[in-house]
């Protein structure tokens, strides 16, 4: 296994989700792993089950998935101020990401063009 990435709190009344962990190997870290991942598990929410909102949420240390989000085409909606407890029992804010259903054709369209240009180079 590479990696893992899943959706969790299906709540199909409100039309909404949120995309849980997501971890990959360190040695796929970089490559097209997260992205088609994501095109898949978003295109499973907006086109199969017709949702009208995602979101994901980062540990406000973890700069690099907060990059990534913003890559993905997440936008960042807010923080939650001393959200979780991490392994160490430290507190830690949440910075709380989201993506819409009326934003979804465009972040697809964008991130099929990323996967495209990965498969040419």
């Amino acid at each position: 296994m590479i990696g893992s990435t899943s959706m969790y709190d299906l709540d199909l009344v409100e039309s909404r989700t949120e995309i849980g962990a997501t971890w990959f190997d360190r040695s796929c870290w970089g490559g097209p792993y997260n992205v088609e991942s994501k095109l898949l598990l978003f295109g499973h929410a907006f086109d199969d089950l017709r949702l009208a909102r995602l979101a994901l949420r980062t540990d406000n240390l973890n700069v690099r998935s907060q990059r990534a989000l913003a890559r993905l085409g997440l936008v960042h909606e807010g923080t939650l101020r001393s959200h979780m407890r991490r392994p160490d029992g430290s507190r830690r804010d949440s910075l709380y990401y989201s993506l819409l259903a009326d934003e979804w054709p465009a972040v697809r369209d964008a991130l099929l063009a990323r996967v495209a240009a990965r498969r040419v180079a």
